[in-house]
């Protein structure tokens, strides 16, 4: 007790003398003073301020929920047993924090309408003055570990509870550790989207609802018999269940607590629905068929999915997996049977907030609403959310539920109206998707650009990768030597990128060249907790430490990865960015002739003269007023920041020297063959690596099967059946083959075999099937009574002629007619 005394004492006393001097960081989190840093590069580069730790604060965890209810510690900062601590998130919403036994502060999130990182100020004077500052990052619960929910046992029978066969108790489990209480309340809380849609009145809410249950064990487990909720509340068909201490009242905000995904609340309605849940459903589905013919169209402002799977998985920076359907888990597909995998779209829609997801069968064919209940839908609100987040339709989760998913329940699940919902949420077909172009830097460095210029560069700086004045894009890339001074090449270190206003991002290797390391604006981000964050301008995912991807609103997209200390960056650009594009990875045109261009325009000739490219990349070397990195090392500072972006007097080896008695050249015919083999043997003979120059064997193969996955494709567009027939194939692509029949009792017209052309036409003609036609026979039978018709009557006519001339005569003269 007495070493904590004395340990807050002496942050008291260095807070005043720095006071004092006028150099602390209270208020001044972020920024340089004249005699110390409150910078978050300040620890590695020791020159923090004395309190900068007190003021500018970290927090553990650092992530939690959208839903709220985390508590979290703030690090290293200093309270007392008095202290009233009060947390402020986003600068407009508050909760009450506690101390600990340990002194330590905590905070309790709070429920939010946005993910990502938002602003955390601390008070410890019961909200007189925050003068602590940090950030929380708030996560979407289709992304939060299943350890910090509460888990519904069979989540399909809480959804499916009411239709027929489905009854019986529903059972929930959560950590204990997540709810510091020895005994709980397990409450019932619903979402709406209420006023006039796509207006400021337009608005989201959380209610609490009622009690499952009070003052229960704090056991980890709860089961219960639903009942059809009362009072009205049966009218909220979705929400989440929610355990926290019994002791704060019935449905106070912002406790510590878990809460169970949000999810179709068919467990707690009305009677109505248990006795004729396909009714019901068919009900509501026509009364959402109705409010979706008054709401705009969102459909052509969506991209296009990829044709196909391979597409879909290459072109990360537009298409992220869809974690409802990821082949890396199973393909465990529960909203699209027969599919294998989905993705969807990163970006949200610019006017209308909407979303696209693209699924994908066995085959790699993308499946079509049109064919199957399991195929691709477009969504009015993203699933992710999209920013400014906090209003409908761009509040994450729980928009998407409202208007893609409950519809889907009512129309597909709960009833066998899917007509309807497909209606308005058909698939899009692939005809206007246009692969992404990508470019690769890798090993000691070489290149291949957009057009597939390949070529080494061993400049020893910092580059322009990148550089598009028209989408405002810039990556940069840095590059140190291999292995210290004595070896003659370098090799990538460092990536750092941003468009327009967005954050800053950088990927670098870290000491040692074991995994990567990410920061946000010169901060350095952890991935422990999430491997997804949403930043401002920008997505970043990281599942391991060695491989992140970055994706900006353009669509573009940069890979970066490691393999044996070796940094390999993919860019992916859109075919918005087409002309737009300079630097190291070349002029996006489609044509290779004019790819390496100098900073001062003029054009590379000769491709195979090393001491021309070097002076091609050499002046493409990063001005100092327009880098991004950071430089928070003293090696840094001194080798880059200080000096010339460009070493010129690093001269690396042009060429690969060719030796029989290199100890190392019979491990370079073993390990380099085939295609882009140069780079290999430069990176064993002349880098000295073997491990390096199988890293770039296995990069250059890499970037190949990628361009090989994002090559365009043709699709002729989908084909519908005959009405009284059938088709046959569900794949829309060159080559392939759609086969019609027709229902017994009818024919087939048109052609019975249609196949897709390179020219996106479909061979012969539309298929139709009709009644047989039997007109011709009808005709005919027709002429022939009516010829026979006449021909008696004209006999008739000419006998009775006959007959009467005959009585008419004489007995004995005889008359002879011809007939």
């Amino acid at each position: 007790m007495m070493e904590r005394f004395t340990a807050v004492i002496f942050v008291f006393l260095a807070s005043c003398i720095c006071r004092t001097l006028g150099q602390t960081c209270e208020g001044s989190c972020g920024g340089k003073l004249d005699s110390c840093s409150c910078h978050s590069t300040c620890t590695s580069l020791k020159n923090c301020c004395t309190d900068y730790k007190e003021y500018c604060v970290e927090v553990f965890p650092y992530s939690g929920s959208i839903l709220g209810g985390t508590d979290f510690i703030v690090l290293e900062a200093n309270f007392n047993k008095s202290s009233k601590i009060v947390c402020r998130f986003n600068n407009n919403t508050n909760t009450v924090g506690y101390v600990d036994e340990n002194s330590r502060g905590h905070c309790i999130s709070p429920l939010l309408y946005e993910t990502g990182w938002v602003p955390l100020h601390v008070s410890s004077d019961n909200g007189t003055t925050f003068s602590r500052v940090g950030t929380w990052f708030s996560v979407h619960t289709g992304k939060l570990d299943s350890k910090f929910k509460a888990t519904m046992v069979n989540s399909t029978k809480w959804q499916y509870y009411g239709t027929p066969n489905v009854g019986g108790t529903l059972e929930m489990t959560w950590n204990t550790t997540l709810v510091r209480a020895e005994r709980v309340n397990i409450e019932l809380w619903g979402y709406r989207e209420t006023g006039e849609v796509y207006t400021e009145n337009w608005h989201g809410e959380w209610k609490y609802l009622y009690s499952l249950a009070t003052d229960q064990p704090n056991s980890g487990s709860f089961s219960f018999l639903p009942k059809p909720a009362e009072n009205g509340f049966s009218s909220w068909e979705l929400g989440s269940v929610r355990v926290s201490p019994s002791t704060y009242p019935d449905g106070m905000w912002n406790v510590q607590a878990a809460w169970t995904e949000d999810h179709a609340l068919a467990w707690h309605l009305a009677e109505t629905f248990r006795q004729n849940s396909t009714a019901w459903a068919l009900e509501k589905c026509l009364a959402w068929d109705q409010l979706e013919n008054q709401l705009p169209n969102f459909l052509s402002e969506i991209i296009d999915c990829p044709c196909t799977l391979a597409q879909a998985r290459a072109d990360t920076g537009r298409f992220h997996t869809d974690y409802g359907c990821d082949i890396e888990k199973g393909s465990v597909c529960t909203y699209h049977p027969g599919c294998v995998h989905c993705v969807r779209a990163i970006q949200a829609s610019p006017k209308y907030a909407a979303g696209q997801q693209c699924c994908y069968d066995s085959t790699g064919a993308q499946v079509l609403t049109a064919d199957s209940i399991g195929g691709s839908t477009p969504d009015r609100a993203h699933d992710w959310g999209s920013p400014p987040f906090r209003k409908p339709p761009r509040i994450p989760g729980q928009s998407h539920w409202v208007y893609d998913v409950l519809s889907f329940y009512y129309c597909c699940l709960w009833s066998d109206n899917c007509h309807y919902y497909f209606k308005h949420r058909p698939s899009s077909d692939c005809r206007s998707y246009l692969s992404p172009s990508s470019a690769v830097v890798f090993g000691d460095p070489h290149f291949i650009t957009f057009d597939g210029v390949s070529y080494s560069f061993n400049g020893k700086g910092e580059y322009t990768l990148v550089t598009s004045e028209k989408k405002k894009l810039t990556i940069q890339g840095r590059t140190e030597p291999v292995n210290g001074t004595m070896i003659k090449a370098t090799k990538l270190s460092a990536v750092a990128m941003k468009e327009e206003s967005s954050d800053v991002i950088e990927v670098r290797l870290v000491i040692g060249h074991n995994s990567l390391e990410v920061l946000q604006n010169q901060k350095i981000l952890s991935f422990t907790e999430q491997s997804w964050m949403d930043l401002h301008g920008v997505f970043v995912f990281a599942p391991t430490s060695t491989n992140v991807t970055v994706m900006f609103p353009t669509g573009a997209g940069v890979e970066v990865r490691l393999r044996e200390g070796t940094m390999t960056s993919t860019v992916l650009l859109p075919e918005e960015f087409r002309d737009s594009t300079l630097g190291l990875l070349g002029n996006m045109n489609g044509d290779a002739k004019d790819d390496l261009v100098l900073s001062n325009g003029q054009i590379v000739l000769n491709h195979s003269n090393p001491e021309e490219l070097f002076s091609f990349g050499a002046s493409w070397a990063v001005k100092n007023n327009s880098a991004l990195f950071t430089y928070d090392s003293e090696y840094l500072l001194d080798t880059y920041y200080y000096g010339t972006r460009h070493d010129f007097s690093f001269l690396p080896v042009f060429s690969v020297p060719e030796s029989p008695d290199d100890p190392l050249a019979n491990q370079a015919s073993e390990i380099c063959s085939g295609e882009g083999s140069q780079f290999c043997r430069y990176d064993i003979l002349v880098g000295r690596s073997p491990k390096m120059g199988n890293a770039t064997r296995l990069s250059f193969q890499s970037h190949i099967s990628l361009v090989q996955d994002l090559k365009p494709v043709v699709s002729c567009g989908w084909l519908s059946p005959p009405n009284n027939g059938k088709k046959e194939g569900t794949t829309y692509l060159q080559g392939a083959k759609v086969l019609f029949s027709c229902d017994e009792g009818y024919t087939l017209k048109g052609s019975a075999e249609r196949v897709c052309q390179q020219n996106g036409q479909w061979s012969g003609e539309d298929t139709n099937c009709v009644v047989p036609n039997n007109l011709a026979g009808i005709v005919a039978g027709s002429v022939i009574g009516a010829v026979a018709l006449i021909v008696i009557i004209t006999t008739i006519v000419l006998h009775s002629r006959k007959q009467k001339r005959k009585a008419a005569q004489p007995d004995g003269v005889v008359t002879i007619e011809t007939f």
